[in-house]
């Protein structure tokens, strides 16, 4: 069954992809780099869907660095040691 355990690891591994994007080197390619952030038809910058997930992405790479060493340095030993 999927357990809490199993969503745990699913929510640490998709926190861990998101904190090793490269701005300069993926997210530029793609268009979704902080400098390069153009409002679309109609839709003020502040409401685009763009600009959101972008902030998104920017804010876990600021605030999550730290804890993520901390978290995933955890579950590795816990992995070690119960299997």
């Amino acid at each position: 069954m999927f357990g809490l355990g199993r969503l745990f690891y699913v929510v640490l591994l998709l926190t861990n992809a998101i904190a090793i994007l490269s701005e300069d080197r993926f997210l530029a390619r793609i268009g979704w780099s902080t400098a390069q952030i153009d409002s679309g038809f109609g839709v003020p910058d502040s409401q685009s869907v763009k600009v959101k997930l972008v902030n998104l992405i920017s804010a876990v790479r600021t605030l999550m660095r730290i804890p993520l060493i901390g978290i995933n340095s955890i579950v590795v030993l816990y992995e070690l040691v119960l299997g």
